[in-house]
């Protein structure tokens, strides 16, 4: 068994305001994102220029948040949101859902692509390199919030969480989902973008690693409100991500199909 670190989730207390490194995560995906936007926008005939990139992050942030928040809100605690309206205000108490976020940055695409009379695919494509170091980081933020643990487990990597009201040993889940749904989707695709792709293959190629790296994972992970959605096996994670996986199957599939390719975003050869 490892020894859980037992960092204080407050990274800076000033009077009242208490900075947690999970906010403090938020703001490196969104800083992270910003950067490799810029490279990518840097490249010829991109057709972005550092206005648009700006604005597209300020959109995705702010889909992220809404989209998030609601999303566990409906997703995974609907009841308490039915019970008391006000409820999906209260950020403080926690609550986030990435699939939540995920919605919230197609609407955000959308919105963005329209004022700025850019194809929404190509918008995406763009997009979804962009978004796994900010899972990677937001993931590592669990970990030290010591949240979203993982299930009984009798491997040597296993911990205690000190939130953990049984006092089990337990995966560190939170560290397998930012090495897989953060860095290795991350290296898959960027990889796979650098290189000319139908449009709308790269966004589907995210929608399917995500959704099966998520599917994996939920094995490990213990289930939200410790309850299996059903045939006590399947978790509301896996569910949510069946759609991704179908969807982004499907969208490579067509993309190729449609044969279509956007050369935007791809280095010029020398």
């Amino acid at each position: 068994m490892l020894q859980y670190p037992n960092i204080d989730p407050i990274a800076l207390s000033l009077g009242p305001l208490q900075i947690h490194w999970y906010g403090i995560m938020y703001l490196v995906g969104f800083a992270t994102a910003w950067l490799l936007a810029k490279k990518r926008a840097a490249l010829k005939n991109s057709n972005w220029n550092n206005e648009q990139v700006s604005d597209l992050i300020f959109y995705g942030a702010m889909g992220v948040v809404i989209g998030g928040r609601v999303g566990y809100m409906l997703f995974y605690n609907f009841s308490s949101l039915l019970e008391n309206p006000l409820s999906l205000f209260m950020v403080w108490q926690g609550g986030m859902s990435f699939h939540g976020g995920f919605l919230g940055v197609i609407a955000a695409v959308y919105l963005f692509s329209r004022n700025n009379q850019k194809p929404v695919f190509k918008v995406l494509d763009f997009v979804a390199p962009l978004v796994p170091i900010g899972l990677a980081a937001g993931r590592l933020g669990n970990f030290i919030g010591a949240e979203l643990y993982g299930r009984v487990t009798d491997v040597p990597w296993g911990m205690v969480f000190p939130t953990d009201p049984e006092g089990m040993v337990r995966h560190p889940s939170q560290l397998y989902q930012a090495g897989l749904e953060g860095l290795t989707l991350f290296i898959i695709i960027w990889i796979y973008s650098s290189k000319p792709r139908p449009t709308f293959a790269v966004s589907g190629m995210f929608c399917l690693g995500y959704g099966l790296f998520r599917t994996f994972v939920e094995f490990f992970r213990q289930p939200d409100n410790g309850m299996f959605f059903a045939f006590d096996w399947l978790t509301r994670g896996q569910l949510l991500s069946l759609p991704m996986i179908i969807v982004g199957a499907l969208v490579v599939g067509l993309a190729y199909r449609n044969n279509t390719f956007d050369m935007t975003h791809v280095k010029a050869n020398k």
